[in-house]
């Protein structure tokens, strides 16, 4: 999908920003949590999978919240529910919506609730994901993050803030897929300085919204996580049992973030829309994954600095672009400083990642590359499937400067003069049985 048009909408004297993606004869408005920067988040393709698979039933507006990402940068006086109200009634009028759907995730459930609460005739339903009335722990609120662990938080918040290392528990099931973390720190950097982060999470921290729930009226969806770790399953059956027109949807996954899993994506719309539209036919083919990440992206921003560091991702960039168009690949997502990329011939992909090797180690980056061919599918310019899980996996497990290879690959390419090394058998996380790797010599 093209990168969203970025406006800005004006809520007393402050000024959101928004983005309205799509066309429908409904609105719903994302009210993502408060870690964000619209510009930096789009950058991630299930981001994009998300907006997509709404947009097939309504347009979709988001923001920024206050004192955030691309909206102005107020002097944080705690979280204002006050102002919430207004903010997100502030986005629907400057994009001409009267009434809209609120999908709210984590902290911006709080803020939801708030609006559902105070303009009940704008908003037609509430969808909940992974959120919470009051998150820290009380008395008479068990589900709530013990003292202990909140402390915990905020020193990680200060210790880590800007390396993307909580995308270790918020998103566990795709943490470990090349550019995430770097994709993540990124959002972070660009969402708040180290002082703000610490002042948002303290104030969420100190907010209770319990006292809301009885005058929240729409029709509302709670969608909770039992296995995330971040906002327990207790969060979001307090939420249900609260709320007064209100269903639970529960779910086996380890995730806090709203990734866009097809039982999700498929329950969201039924509730919104009453129906769910009938998936078009997926194409599934057999293909050749390549992903590249590039090695000690931390460690060489403190070597060199952040200009030049972007210069030589903007090297990176370039590179790949060319390798791609001479080996005739095609290039799916990017995520930080990583790629994944298909090709209908395992040779070419082969010979891609080389190339993309030798070229950017000689203005002074290492990369990771790893390969897999299998059965991948296709859907909305994505590749899916546990062949595309199986490439990222054997990304992780190569070595800086390394092109490793599954002995499908290996197999595939036989007779075509390219040499491997073995690298003997490897456990890949999330992938039954073990796998023989080789690397590419060169």
């Amino acid at each position: 999908m093209p990168a969203p048009r970025t406006l800005y909408a004006k809520s007393g004297d402050v000024h959101l920003a928004y983005q309205a993606i799509g066309e429908g004869q409904r609105d719903v408005v994302l009210v993502l949590d408060w870690a964000s920067h619209l510009e930096a988040v789009w950058e991630q393709p299930f981001i994009q999978e998300f907006v997509a698979s709404v947009n097939r039933y309504a347009r979709v507006l988001w923001f920024d919240m206050r004192g955030v990402g691309l909206s102005d940068r107020v002097v944080e006086h705690a979280v204002a529910p006050e102002e919430w109200m207004e903010d997100v009634g502030a986005v629907m009028d400057a994009a001409g919506s009267e009434q809209a759907t609120l999908i709210a995730h984590g902290h911006g459930v709080q803020m939801a609730l708030m609006s559902a609460a105070t303009h009940p005739d704008r908003v037609a339903s509430l969808v909940l994901v992974n959120g919470f009335a009051r998150f820290a722990r009380a008395d008479d609120y068990p589900a709530g993050m013990p003292p202990q662990a909140a402390r915990l938080l905020l020193e990680q918040i200060e210790r880590t803030w800007g390396t993307g290392a909580m995308a270790v528990s918020l998103g566990p099931s795709v943490a470990s897929l090349p550019g995430i973390q770097e994709w993540y720190g990124r959002v972070e950097r660009f969402a708040a300085s180290p002082g703000t982060a610490l002042a948002k999470m303290r104030a969420i921290l100190d907010l209770d919204l319990r006292n809301v729930l009885p005058l929240v009226g729409p029709p509302t969806l709670v969608v909770q996580n039992r296995g995330d770790a971040f906002v327990r399953a207790g969060h979001g059956r307090y939420l249900a049992e609260h709320l007064p027109n209100a269903r639970l949807l529960e779910r086996d996954s380890p995730d806090q973030w709203p990734l866009p899993e097809p039982d999700l994506m498929a329950a969201i719309e039924e509730f919104v829309t009453g129906s769910r539209v009938e998936e078009t036919e997926e194409d599934r083919v057999l293909t050749t994954v390549l992903f590249v990440d590039v090695a000690g992206s931390t460690e060489r921003v403190s070597e060199v600095g952040d200009r030049r560091w972007r210069e030589l991702l903007d090297r990176f960039d370039e590179t790949v672009r060319r390798s791609l168009v001479a080996h005739r690949g095609e290039l799916v997502s990017r995520a930080g400083d990583g790629i994944l990329a298909t090709f209908d011939c395992p040779a070419r992909a082969i010979r891609c990642a080389g190339d993309i090797r030798d070229t950017v180690r000689r203005a002074g980056l290492e990369v990771r590359c790893g390969l897999h061919t299998g059965e991948v599918t296709r859907r909305n310019g994505d590749v899916a499937g546990i062949a595309v899980h199986i490439g990222a996996r054997v990304s992780s497990a190569a070595a800086p400067g390394e092109v490793l290879v599954t002995r499908t690959v290996r197999d595939l390419v036989a007779g075509s003069g390219i040499a491997f090394d073995e690298r003997g058998e490897h456990s890949l996380k999330g992938v039954p049985e073990t796998w023989s790797l080789y690397a590419t010599e060169g």
